[in-house]
């Protein structure tokens, strides 16, 4: 069993993973919008471009992901999504990427459980835990 997010935008999904895909190193192996599928005749006409549903591949981990309808959209509340870079170098540039325009809830730093531990909402909504292991 795999157990991987599904986060949902109100808008912004491709935009968001056009970002994650660059920033996490990732590429993004599905993109579809609600107008190329078959299910087309079923929304109005501006919501044709807003994407049905996408899936981003970073290493062995796999983020999922739509547009939802404003009215189904709620502030993601009571999780984040949890990466583990393998250097501090590579926290930084994350979390960096992820803080701006976003909102920082802890600057990234070392703690006594991690190398550097760092808590940030990206300017995309996504609630992010940022933590690079401390050698054993």
């Amino acid at each position: 069993m795999k157990i991987f997010p599904y986060l949902n935008f109100p808008g912004t999904c491709a935009e968001a993973f056009k970002f994650y895909a660059e920033t996490l190193g990732g590429e993004i192996t599905f993109m579809q919008t609600h107008g190329e599928s078959p299910m087309k005749d079923m929304v109005g006409a501006d919501w044709q471009d807003k994407i049905m549903h996408a899936t981003l591949q970073v290493g062995d981990n796999t983020l999922a992901g739509s547009d939802a309808p404003l009215h189904m959209q709620a502030k993601p509340a009571g999780f984040m999504v949890t990466i583990n870079p393998s250097t501090a170098d590579d926290a930084k540039r994350i979390y960096a990427a992820f803080a701006e325009g976003g909102n920082v809830q802890m600057e990234l730093q070392p703690t006594f459980w991690a190398l550097q531990f760092g808590m940030v909402t990206d300017r995309f909504g996504t609630p992010w835990m940022i933590n690079v292991e401390a050698a054993a």
